[in-house]
């Protein structure tokens, strides 16, 4: 029997918290207000996986080109070509907030 190649195949390490980071996320983190320009880290949150990038997305650092109702529109390089990913807050982080750790 062949393995599932589905959306979230061979994610178990790179979804996993680790121990002092688990439960809710942090208020600061939500109520960040994003602005047109401004570089996100992809951090995704595996607490709720609706909305979340494709995992190869992760730890990439994109700039936010537009905002889409709750959503936010971030363009990442990956080679020679520009992605698009569309996604909520709760899966990225300000790149300053990213670096400090």
């Amino acid at each position: 029997m062949r393995h599932s190649k589905g959306y979230r195949n061979r994610g178990r390490k790179l979804f996993r918290k680790k121990l002092r980071e688990r439960g809710k996320i942090g208020l600061s983190r939500l109520l960040y207000n994003y602005k047109i320009g401004d570089r996100v880290a992809i951090d995704i949150n595996p607490n709720d996986i609706s909305h979340a990038p494709h995992r190869r997305y992760q730890g990439k650092v994109g700039v936010i080109l537009e905002k889409r109702g709750r959503s936010y529109v971030i363009g990442i390089k990956i080679g020679r070509r520009e992605k698009k990913i569309i996604t909520t807050p709760f899966h990225f982080k300000p790149l300053s907030l990213s670096v400090s750790k």
